[in-house]
């Protein structure tokens, strides 16, 4: 019988030597194609910011930074500002002024405008007088202007105050005489009204002059 040949100690160790290089070689190949995404993100990164340099200082030295206003300055543009707004409050006040003394002075234009076609109604009126051979048409004419008045008082807010036969009121008539009566309903109450009294709105603008019975 024939017996193998055992291998030495020398070569079984020079032999696992050779196979853990191989090994060595293999994982050194396969390290780059196995690094994570991260690993190489983080590397780039990395590299990336080596690159930047600090910012040029030409870049920083082109701002023009405002030199700081003294206080001397500072009072100069505050006095300035106050006179010109003492001038501008001078010029409102003389402007409202002068408004205020217009519109006093002309206030009651609009209503001097709505009386002159009464005054055209009663110059045609006298005319047609001084020519007319008939009072019947004069009287027909001057009933025509009043209620046309009656009309422009009531349209304004002007309104006649009820005295006849109405007890007396200090607050809207006033008693000019006193008349003794024998109907003791009259007693205490107006008889006769001698100048009619009117309101503007709910104000009373002239009273009643009137004749109370006692």
């Amino acid at each position: 019988m024939i017996k193998k040949k055992m291998p030495d100690k020398e070569e079984q160790t020079e032999k696992k030597q050779n196979e853990t290089a191989d090994n060595k070689d293999i994982n050194d190949k396969k390290e780059p194609a196995d690094m994570s995404i991260e690993e190489a993100s983080a590397t780039t990164g990395e590299g990336e910011q080596e690159t930047e340099g600090p910012v040029p200082e030409a870049a920083v030295s082109d701002k023009v930074v405002p030199p700081e206003k003294t206080f001397e300055e500072k009072l100069a543009e505050m006095q300035d500002k106050y006179i010109r707004l003492s001038a501008e409050f001078d010029n409102y006040r003389k402007r409202t002024l002068r408004e205020k003394i217009e519109l006093s002075k002309y206030a009651s234009e609009s209503i001097l405008l709505q009386i002159l076609p009464f005054m055209d109604d009663f110059e045609r009126a006298i005319n047609h007088i001084e020519t007319a051979n008939e009072c019947t048409g004069v009287k027909e004419g001057i009933d025509l202007i009043y209620v046309k008045f009656k009309e422009f008082f009531k349209q304004n807010g002007v309104t006649e105050i009820e005295s006849l036969n109405c007890p007396f009121n200090f607050d809207l008539h006033e008693a000019v005489a006193k008349l003794a009566v024998q109907d003791e309903d009259k007693k205490g109450k107006i008889v006769e009204v001698i100048q009619k009294g009117y309101y503007l709105q709910d104000k009373v603008i002239r009273h009643s002059k009137v004749v109370v019975g006692e």
